[in-house]
């Protein structure tokens, strides 16, 4: 069986993820908790924060790290790479998505591949545009 997982967490991404949720022992149910919304610079915007899970989400865990995805999200986030960066000017938990035609200048947004017509529509029945 070729078993991939949800998503995969690189080790710097563990790394620096046990060390924000052992800070947070007081929750020990917490992960990063990933989910995907309409908006953005691109079309839709990654958000994310420490939380527990909610009904339905999927919960991914790496040695110390915990990622939590929204339930909502599942499909625009399938294969991502959490990643995380420390440089000096852009330090933090980067998402590489290869569901992504292209992302934003800062990270925080992407616009979905023309050939993934299910990533396209906004709940509520709008469609995004792909200028």
């Amino acid at each position: 069986m070729n078993y991939k997982r949800m998503i995969e967490i690189t080790p710097k991404a563990v790394e620096e993820l046990g060390k924000l949720l052992a800070s947070r022992a007081d929750v020990p149910k917490a992960g990063l908790r990933l989910a995907v919304r309409r908006g953005g610079c691109a079309g839709w915007q990654y958000e994310m924060n420490v939380a527990e899970p909610e009904l339905g989400d999927e919960i991914v865990i790496s040695g110390t790290a915990r990622v939590i995805v929204a339930a909502d999200s599942l499909d625009r986030l399938r294969g991502c790479e959490i990643d995380y960066s420390d440089d000096l000017t852009d330090a933090g938990f980067k998402i590489n998505n290869p569901k992504a035609a292209r992302s934003c200048g800062c990270g925080t947004s992407f616009e979905p591949l023309n050939d993934d017509a299910d990533l396209l529509t906004v709940p509520g029945g709008e469609t995004c545009e792909t200028n």
